[in-house]
Parts: structure tokens; sequence; C-alpha cells
């Protein structure tokens, strides 16, 4: 298996740091070959060379079975650089057109929401089009006419493979429901063909139920009856909305891991956990590695290693649980180094006794 690693800005490589030293002590454990190279890339090199990544640098990550991603973002560096010029153009140049964001409440931890006990909820975000397509412009810039046009993309290839994806992970994962989420009542024309596609595919899935809500609805029905949602499909905006709910519902951004995948394995998928570089609190050694490393159990799973994937999330759920080990953010005072430490020794231990 050879994974490349992404440190990127702020409390990434700290967070990567220990979900590597996961990922090494699972393969270590299972004699699972792995290859690690990391990459420089991020703001720090855009500060220095005046782009987020050399111009071949989807040549040299191509080879790689998988991305591990730690976060982009700096004060020093507008967001739309550094999202467009390094996440986006991954994303897109390796057609990872599905964003599989789990989103369960893991034992020990406490949500903002009184009945959240049975928060299980898969998101799959398109990831390839949609609202991030970047088509648009600035007309008659810096005067009183200026105009900002932002084109959304949906193509019937790109909504049909997505929400025809969602349906099949629910088959494979033994899920009873996936749920659309669009706003046909509004945009008559990009909405109304992701209906049209749902419609479509639900139909070549009849064990699974199937229902449409509107985005507003579905914000108010996460808070309200986070029961009803089992996977939900949804455009590029509007699932990286609602998972951004569903992630304090959780219990935070710095549990929230994701997967950037390309499922047809032409190119490699990329991993990384949802928060960003949180740059007010880099170098403090106080960042949540629990999303990160999340993130390494999807990895595992993807490449063709369940028992280690579901190790590691094993180690995660048993740590959390006894409530010895916690960063800040959920109201304790360990290190992000000693949650690593424990969730990494833990893995061995059940990949031991299994």
């Amino acid at each position: 298996m050879k994974v490349t690693v992404l440190g990127g800005d702020g409390v990434g490589p700290e967070v990567v740091a220990e979900a590597l030293r996961v990922l090494r002590v699972a393969s270590e454990a299972s004699a699972i070959p792995l290859v690690v190279e990391g990459f420089p890339w991020g703001t720090g090199w855009y500060l220095e060379h005046g782009e987020m990544m050399p111009s071949d640098a989807l040549a040299r990550l191509a080879g790689f079975d998988a991305i591990l991603l730690g976060a982009v973002g700096s004060p020093l560096v507008p967001d739309h650089i550094t999202l467009r010029e390094m996440l986006l153009r991954i994303r897109f140049g390796f057609d990872q057109y599905v964003n599989l964001r789990p989103v369960r409440l893991l034992p020990g931890v406490s949500s903002p929401l009184a009945r959240a006990d049975d928060l299980d909820i898969l998101f799959v975000r398109e990831n390839s089009e949609g609202e991030y397509s970047g088509v648009g412009d600035r007309l008659f810039p810096g005067t009183p006419r200026e105009v900002a046009l932002q084109t959304s993309v949906f193509s019937r290839l790109g909504v049909e493979r997505v929400i025809r994806w969602a349906f099949q992970h629910a088959r494979d994962t033994g899920r009873a429901r996936v749920t659309s989420v669009s706003k046909a009542n509004a945009l008559n024309y990009s909405a109304v063909l992701w209906d049209e596609v749902f419609e479509e595919v639900a139909a070549d899935f009849a064990g699974i139920e199937s229902e449409s809500v509107l985005v507003d609805a579905a914000a108010m029905y996460l808070v309200t009856r986070p029961e009803r949602f089992d996977v939900v499909v949804a455009s590029n905006l509007f699932a990286d909305i609602l998972t951004e709910i569903g992630a304090a519902l959780q219990g935070g951004l710095g549990l929230a891991a994701s997967a950037n995948l390309n499922p047809e394995r032409r190119f490699p998928s990329m991993f990384e956990p949802v928060h960003g570089s949180a740059p007010d609190i880099a170098g403090k050694g106080i960042a949540n590695p629990i999303g990160a490393i999340w993130s390494v159990s999807l990895l595992l799973g993807h490449c063709g290693h369940p028992r280690e994937s579901a190790a590691v999330m094993r180690a995660v759920e048993e740590i959390l649980e006894e409530g010895n080990l916690a960063t800040p953010d959920l109201g304790g005072a360990s290190t992000t180094r000693e949650v690593g430490e424990a969730i990494a020794a833990r893995t061995v231990e059940i990949l031991r006794q299994s």
C-alpha cells in the first residue's frame, strides 16, 4: 500500500502525524506492506513559490494508492486560492466524485442535541461539479456596475453516478433509506435535473426506501429529527453545509472524517479530517487528531483492509468511552500526541487479539 502524506497548514501536520502513527502500527501488526512519502505543499510552499503545488503535482501523486491530507488554509493566503489550487485541484483532477462523510455520535462524546443517541448518518456529497465548479466571471470590476457570475454545473453523468453510488453503498452496508437533498422549488434547472435523476435511479433499487427533502427542511430535521436520516445524497454545496451541522451534532469538527473517493480506482482517493487548519491553536499540541485517525480508518477500508479499518474505529471508540484522554475541544486536557499514542496502542492490542 503506497500512501502519500500532505500535512498542509496549521494543525494539519500535527493531526496527520498521529493519523500516520495509527496507520503505521495497524499495517505493522497485520504485516501489510506500507510505503509512505510526504510532500511539503500548502500555503508555505505558495509563499515561497507562488503556487500551492508544483505544476506536475498530480502526476507525482498519481502513483499512490491513497492521499492523506491534514488541512490547508492560512491567514496569509486568500481562502479561494488555497481551496481551488490545492484541495479542489486534487479532487477534480483525480475525479474524486464521491465525498463520504460519516456523522455518528461516538461513545463517551456528548452532543449539544439531546436526542442524538441514535445519530448515525452517511452523507454522500457530489464532489466534482455543482456549485464548486469554478465557472463564472467578474464583470466591470471595481465599478458601481460590477457583477459577479457563479454558474453551478450539473451534468446528468455527474448527478447519476453519485446518486447510484449512494444507493449501492446503502445496499452494500445494509442501510435502509436514501434521502436526496435538493431545492427544486427554487432552482428550476439544476435541482429539477437532480430530482428527476434521483427518481430514475431509485427505481433501480426497489429494496431501498427513498425520499426527497428540500435543503432548508433537511437542516431543520437534522436538529429536530436526526433519526430520520440514514444515507443522504446531496450536491457539493448543500452537503458541505449540512455536514457542518452534522459535525456539531456529533461533538465537534475535531471528530469529523471524510473520504474523497474515485470509486473506479483509476486515480488515488484522498482522506482528510473535515476541520480546517485552525491557525489559532497551531503549534500548541492540543488539536483533536480523531477526525484524521477516523479518516485513516476510511483509507484502510478503501484500500482493501476492512479488519484493520474496524480495529482503528474500535480503538477510537474504546479510548473515548473510557474518558481518560480527551483534547480540550472535548473538555479534556490531553495533547494531540497523547490521544494519538493511546489509539495506536489500543489498535495494536485489538489486532493481536482478533
